[in-house]
């Protein structure tokens, strides 16, 4: 079941993380925010990569939140950990991990 959902009928396999199984986007800012950086900042906790796009963001834990505003402007739905040793994907339509 989707996290968050109640529904049976959302027990379905998320399409968008299938769709991401495949190999990934080249990374567009390696190790860095590309929000943070372009601030002129370097305050971030963890980073998540778009599948969509290669787009490097903040984590929510950090204090500006540069990859789910990435999802809330272009509406890209997956994004995967940037961090090292961690493979773990997430799909925003769906609060559904993969």
């Amino acid at each position: 079941m989707r996290v968050g959902s109640t529904d049976p009928v959302a027990t379905a396999a998320c399409a968008e993380l299938a769709e991401t199984a495949g190999p990934d986007p080249e990374a567009r800012t390696p190790g860095r925010c590309e929000d943070c950086e372009a601030l002129g900042e370097q305050n971030w906790a963890h980073l998540r990569m778009c599948l969509s796009c290669g787009h490097v963001g903040c984590c929510d834990s950090s204090p500006h939140r540069h990859a789910t505003a990435h999802f809330e402007q272009t509406g890209h739905p997956v994004m995967r950990s940037h961090e090292p040793g961690e493979s773990w994907r997430w799909c925003y339509r769906h609060a559904e991990m993969g």
